[in-house]
């Protein structure tokens, strides 16, 4: 199968599971919302372009905003998570593992630990700029700090659990063009 259907059949199914399944949990004492959509994002292969990157986290969240019908909120948290996102994996990995390891970053192609780091930082990033303009309407600082925490835990929950069950066969890339 090609990335580029690979990476659709992933963008429908991770709006879907998204809109029609999490959404439909209650939040669990107005904290935890669990969220795994942005899970695509940081699947995405490493070869992927900042800008090109940057446009489809922008086009995945206003898929998600469409849905859930928050002007926005979604596709400005989905696109800074895109557009940091290679930051956080130059910091990570160095440059030359990218291009001759696996295509896309996981728990076997960067090991554990770094995609520990790799999924937290950028779930962390993403839950607090979420609920940052969630938070401009409300406005507790002890209700902002305790749902970020609380989201940004089950995500990594939801996040690890996906992975294990999940496991995605990478392809080991060699320094082909």
């Amino acid at each position: 199968m090609s990335d580029l259907l690979k990476n659709i059949i992933r963008f429908v199914l991770f709006i879907l599971v998204q809109v029609f399944v999490l959404a439909k949990v209650p939040p669990l004492h107005r904290f935890i919302v669990p969220y795994l959509y942005f899970l695509f994002i940081l699947w995405l292969p490493y070869n992927t372009p900042r800008a090109g990157l940057t446009l489809l986290g922008f086009l995945f969240g206003l898929s998600l905003d469409f849905f859930t019908k928050t002007p926005g909120l979604h596709a400005a948290a989905c696109t800074l998570i895109a557009y940091i996102r290679p930051f956080i994996i130059g910091i990570l990995m160095p440059k030359e593992a990218t291009e001759m390891s696996y295509s896309e970053p996981s728990i076997t192609s960067m090991g554990f630990m770094p995609f520990a780091v790799y999924a937290f930082i950028l779930t962390f990033i993403h839950h607090t700029y979420l609920v940052f303009l969630e938070w401009l309407q409300v406005g507790s600082i002890w209700f902002f700090f305790g749902k970020v925490l609380a989201s940004t835990a089950i995500s990594l929950l939801l996040i690890f659990i996906t992975e294990m069950l999940f496991q995605r066969k990478g392809r080991y890339r060699t320094n082909v063009a």
